[in-house]
């Protein structure tokens, strides 16, 4: 198990029966990166990463 998957895993157990939007997604991960500009990043590459799952180029 890498050390992220503890974050993922209580993220899961913590939220994993909510539904939210994408919209509210992308806005916790705008006020994280306003709050921690050093993952600025991560969270723009994992953004693009999720946005672009469907893409038959990639």
């Amino acid at each position: 198990m890498y050390f992220t998957d503890r974050g993922i895993e209580e993220l899961e157990a913590r939220r994993g029966d909510e539904e939210v939007t994408l919209a509210w997604v992308a806005e916790q991960l705008r006020t994280f990166v306003d709050l921690n500009p050093d993952f600025e990043t991560p969270v723009e590459r994992l953004a693009t990463w999720l946005a672009r799952l469907d893409d038959e180029d990639d």
